[in-house]
């Protein structure tokens, strides 16, 4: 009894990371998510002049990729870029390797190199929120994200320079600023109906 108060005294007064994400309770319905379904929804089938509900655009994953060129130097680089990426998105992070041996870089086959998480469903659309209303915005010199972004079936790429952006990484404890490269799919069958909905719910586009 003694030693299991011990270790909870020890949990809570361990320090905790400012920034960590918590998990999405079961059945929650993100704030950007309802707006699509309240608001969107609708104003996309006037704005796109389709008559089903099925023709409108909707977001179908968002997959974040980090890749680590001086991983070939010092493999724990790959480990926290992982750590990092898991809690900017709330999803447990898998780490990419080589697929071939490139000697000119050092580079073995099957070499850890990066990290990426592919997003669906409520963390989808907690990560692009939290992407719109906080991250970019932080964004330094940030003028709006440009248009050739797309890549011609109504799906966005964007790359980000610093993963501090995020409110969920503690600034005190990163041990290097890295970037990583964003893509959202969406069904939109062009890059006017993707930007149509990237648009409605908030992407900053420059004009």
């Amino acid at each position: 009894m003694a030693e299991q108060k011990e270790k909870k005294a020890k949990k809570e007064a361990a320090p905790k990371n400012v920034g960590e994400s918590k998990p999405i309770p079961k059945g929650h319905v993100n704030r950007l998510q309802k707006k699509y379904n309240d608001e969107t929804v609708g104003a996309l089938k006037k704005s796109l002049n389709v008559k089903s509900a099925m023709q409108i655009p909707r977001l179908e994953k968002i997959v974040i990729n980090v890749s680590l060129g001086d991983a070939t130097q010092n493999p724990k680089l790959v480990q926290i870029a992982a750590d990092e990426l898991t809690t900017i998105t709330g999803q447990k992070a898998v780490i990419t390797k080589a697929k071939k041996a490139i000697s000119n870089f050092k580079l073995r086959e099957n070499m850890p190199i990066g990290t990426a998480v592919t997003l669906r469903r409520e963390k989808m659309w907690s990560f692009l929120d939290r992407l719109v209303n906080l991250a970019l915005p932080r964004v330094r010199d940030f003028r709006g994200l440009p248009n050739k972004g797309f890549d011609g079936r109504g799906n966005y790429n964007l790359g980000l320079k610093e993963q501090i952006v995020f409110p969920e990484i503690n600034y005190d404890r990163v041990d290097k600023v890295r970037g990583m490269n964003i893509t959202i799919c969406t069904s939109g069958k062009t890059d006017a109906e993707g930007r149509a909905l990237l648009e409605a719910l908030g992407m900053p586009f420059r004009k």
